[in-house]
C-alpha cells in the first residue's frame, strides 16, 4: 500500500503539495488528474525516489519493484529487441551473474546462476520483447535495426515498451498515449487492463483513463483527493461536489448577511441589545466556508470563412508519397498510397483511420501542399484556404522566433479580410490563447508542447480557414484544450480532417471515416467501437499467422532428413538429456525444501541429541545437494555438445541456443 500523510511537497518557491494525505491500495489502477503545474510530475518523482518531500510521511512496501518510463531519448547501436529485452532488470541480473560465475570457475554458483537465469524468464525473453514492440506498432523488419535509426517519437515508443518488460508492483505511466497512434493506443490498452500490480497513469486522454483506471487521484490546490471511478466518475462526482460547495457557500453568505443586517438594525437599542450580542457571538464562532474556486475554462472559436467552395478538392487518380532522394537520380518516387480517385466536399467531418506507416500523414501533407502528388492530381476549389495542423508542430513553427513575431509574419504574409496587424491587436488576439505579459516575446524553442499546440491553433484561427487539416492535434494539449478544441471543431462551418488518437474527438467531431490500408484509400463502413473490433480481430490474425510461421519453422528441413539416422540420433540424444536434466533439477528442488525444512528447526531445537541427529541429515543433504549440482552441469555439458552436433547437421534444434538467448 502507499500512503500519504500530511506531505508537502515543493519545487523551488512553488509549493505543490500541502498537507496531502492519500492512499493507494494495492494492485489498483490509478489516474492522476489536474491541471497542468500541478504538480502531478512532481508526485511521480517522488514515488520514484528522484524527489523528496519537505515534510510528512510517503511510504511504500520497500520490495516493490518500480518501472516507469525513461524520459531521455537513447542513443544506441543496439536492435530494437536487444534495447527492450535489457528492460527486464531481473533477466540483466540473472545474465550478469552466469558470467561472473563462469568467469569465477564456481560450479555450484554457476549452477545456481542458471536456474535464476532460467526462473527470470530467458527462454522467452526475446519473444516477449518483440510481442511488445510489434504491439505498439512497429513493423516485423525493424525488430532488428538499431535503435539510432528511429525518430524521436519512435524511441519513446521503445523506452514504453521497455518500461512493460521490466517486471514490476508499480508502475508509473506518464502521458504515455502522447506518440502512439490508435492502433497501438487500443493495444495498450488491453495490455494495461491486464497489468496485474498497482499502476499510476498521467494522461489528457479521457477514453483511455477511463478504459484502465478505476480510482481517480484528483490535484487541485496542494491537496489530494480520491474518487472512485474512472475519469467519467470523477467528472461527475467533482460536478456534484462543486454544486453542492457552492450551495453551501451561498446559503452561508445568505445567513451571514441576516445575522449582520439584525445585529446593524438593533445593536443601538437597550430592549434588542442582548439579542444583537447573541448574534454577533453567533458570527464570531461560524467556521466560514471558502468560495469555490475553479480554473477559468479555455474557449476559442473559428471565424466563419470567407468563401465556402465546393467541391473543396478533387483527388484524380493521386497517388501520395516522396520523391527520391537528390543524390539518387533514376530512383523512382516512395508511393505509399496511390490511385486515389475521391472530392471532399464543403461541410465534410472526416476522421482519417489506419496503422502507424500506412500513409495518413503523408496524405495530409500532401492535401496541405506542403508535398507533392506522386502521381495524379489534386484541383483545389476557387478560394479554398487551408489550415494545416502538423503532427510535429516545429514543422510550421521557428523555435528561435516569438508568438509575436510568428503572428505578425502570419498578418503579412496573408492580409486576412477583417484582421488588423497592429501590434497591439495582435497582442490581443493572442492573449485569447492564453499568451500574455513576456510570454509573447519568449522564444518559441523554450515553450512547453502544450503551449506551442496553442499557438499552431492560433495562427490557424488568425487564417479564417474553409477546410482544417488536422493532424494529431491534441498531442500535447491537456483536457480543458481538448474539450475546447472539440467545441470550436463542431461550430466550425467548414470541413474538417482529422487524423487523431483521441477518439472522444473522434467520436465528437467526425460523422465518417476514411480507412488509409495496404496502400488505398477508402470509406470505413461503421463507428468507432467498429474500428477497435477490426483492429483487435487484424492483431489476433498476426498473431495466428506468426504462430504459424513458428511452426512451419520448427519443423526438421529437408538437409536435416537427408542427413538421414545421424541427425535422428542428435535429436533424439538431446531429447533423452533434456528429459534427465528435468528429472534432477527436481530432485534438487525437493532436496533444497527439505534443507530449508531442517534449518527452519534449528533455532527451536534445544536438545543436544536432536541437534546432532538435524546436523547429521543437513550434512548428508548438502553432499547430495552437491553431487546433484554436479550431475545437472554435466548433463548441461552433453546437451551444449548435442546441440553443436545437431547444428553440424543442419537441425534447426540448434536455434534455440539463440532464442534463449545463452550468454
Amino acid at each position: 500500500m502507499i500512503s500519504l500523510a500530511d506531505l508537502t511537497l515543493r519545487r523551488a518557491a512553488k509549493v505543490l503539495l500541502d498537507r496531502a494525505s492519500a492512499t493507494i491500495n494495492p494492485g489498483e489502477h490509478v489516474g492522476l488528474v489536474g491541471r497542468n503545474g500541478a504538480g502531478k510530475s512532481s508526485l511521480f518523482a517522488l514515488l520514484a525516489g528522484s524527489l523528496h518531500e519537505e515534510s510528512g510521511e510517503l511510504s511504500r512496501p520497500a520490495e516493490w519493484r518500480l518501472a516507469q518510463v525513461a524520459q531521455e531519448m537513447p542513443a544506441t547501436d543496439q536492435s530494437a529487441t536487444d534495447f527492450v529485452v535489457e528492460g527486464d532488470s531481473a533477466l540483466i541480473a540473472a545474465r550478469r551473474e552466469v558470467s561472473l560465475a563462469e568467469a569465477a570457475g564456481d560450479g555450484e554458483r554457476l549452477a545456481h546462476a542458471y536456474m535464476a537465469w532460467h526462473d527470470a524468464g530467458a527462454h522467452d525473453a526475446q519473444a516477449r520483447a518483440q510481442a511488445l514492440i510489434l504491439g505498439l506498432g512497429f513493423a516485423r523488419d525493424q525488430l532488428e535495426n538499431p535503435v539510432d535509426s528511429f525518430s524521436g517519437g519512435w524511441r519513446m515508443r521503445l523506452q514504453l515498451a521497455r518500461a512493460l518488460m521490466c517486471p514490476s508492483d508499480l508502475l508509473l505511466l506518464d502521458e504515455p498515449t502522447n506518440h502512439l497512434d490508435l492502433d497501438a493506443l487500443v493495444w495498450l490498452e488491453t495490455w494495461l487492463k491486464r497489468y496485474p500490480g498497482t499502476m499510476l497513469v498521467i494522461s489528457h486522454d479521457r477514453e483511455f483513463l477511463d478504459a484502465v483506471t478505476s480510482v481517480t487521484l484528483h490535484i487541485d490546490n496542494g491537496k489530494l483527493t480520491r474518487y472512485t471511478g474512472n475519469y467519467t466518475a470523477f467528472e461527475e462526482a467533482r460536478a456534484l461536489q462543486i454544486e453542492l460547495q457552492t450551495s453551501a457557500y451561498l446559503k452561508q453568505q445568505d445567513r451571514i448577511s441576516r445575522l449582520q443586517s439584525f445585529i446593524n438594525r438593533f445593536k443601538a437599542k437597550a430592549t434588542k441589545a442582548r439579542q444583537a450580542q447573541s448574534r454577533v457571538k453567533a458570527l464570531e464562532r461560524m467556521e466560514r466556508l471558502a468560495p469555490v474556486l475553479t480554473n477559468a475554462e479555455f474557449t476559442f472559436e473559428f471565424a466563419e470563412p470567407a468563401s465556402l467552395p465546393n467541391p473543396m478538392l478533387i483527388m484524380e487518380k493521386a497517388s501520395f508519397g516522396y520523391p527520391p532522394p537528390a543524390d539518387a537520380s533514376g530512383t523512382p518516387p516512395t508511393v505509399v498510397v496511390e490511385q486515389v480517385s475521391r472530392p471532399v466536399m464543403a461541410g465534410q467531418r472526416i476522421g482519417i483511420l489506419g496503422a502507424n506507416g500506412q500513409g495518413k500523414s503523408t496524405l495530409v501533407k500532401t492535401l496541405a501542399g506542403t508535398l507533392t502528388c506522386v502521381s495524379g492530381s489534386i484541383q483545389r476549389g476557387r478560394g479554398l484556404d487551408i489550415g494545416y495542423f502538423a503532427q510535429q508542430e516545429l514543422d510550421v513553427l521557428r523555435p528561435d522566433e516569438t508568438p509575436l513575431a510568428h503572428l505578425q509574419r502570419l498578418a503579412r504574409e496573408t492580409q486576412t479580410s477583417g484582421r488588423s496587424d497592429r501590434e497591439q491587436d495582435l497582442r490581443t488576439f493572442l492573449g485569447t490563447f492564453n499568451f500574455t505579459g513576456e510570454v509573447v516575446k519568449q522564444a518559441v524553442g523554450t515553450l512547453s508542447g502544450g503551449e506551442k499546440a496553442r499557438l499552431v491553433l492560433c495562427m490557424i484561427v488568425w487564417q479564417r480557414p474553409n477546410l482544417l487539416l488536422l493532424d494529431e492535434p491534441t498531442n500535447h494539449l491537456d483536457l480543458n484544450t481538448r474539450e475546447a478544441l472539440s467545441i470550436a471543431l463542431n461550430e466550425f462551418e467548414g470541413t474538417v480532417m482529422l487524423v487523431s488518437h483521441d477518439r472522444a474527438l473522434l467520436r465528437s467531431v467526425c460523422d465518417e471515416f476514411w480507412l488509409v490500408a495496404r496502400g488505398r484509400l477508402a470509406p470505413f463502413a461503421g463507428d468507432l467501437d467498429d474500428y477497435q473490433r477490426f483492429l483487435l480481430e487484424e492483431a489476433r490474425r498476426n498473431r495466428d499467422a506468426l504462430r504459424e510461421r513458428t511452426k512451419a519453422a520448427a519443423k526438421p528441413s529437408p538437409s536435416v532428413a537427408a542427413a538421414g539416422p545421424s541427425a535422428k540420433l542428435a535429436l533424439s540424444t538431446l531429447k533423452a538429456l533434456a528429459r534427465q536434466q528435468l528429472v534432477v533439477e527436481q530432485t534438487l528442488h525437493r532436496l533444497q525444501t527439505q534443507q530449508r525444512t531442517l534449518e527452519e528447526r534449528l533455532p527451536a531445537t534445544v536438545q543436544a541429541t536432536e541437534l546432532a541427529e538435524i546436523g547429521r541429515e543437513l550434512q548428508q543433504l548438502a553432499d547430495e545437494i552437491s553431487a546433484r549440482e554436479e550431475e545437472w552441469l554435466a548433463l548441461a555439458e552433453q546437451i551444449d555438445q548435442a546441440e553443436n552436433a545437431a547444428a553440424a547437421l543442419g537441425d534447426p534444434i540448434a536455434a534455440r541456443r539463440q532464442v534463449r538467448g545463452s550468454p
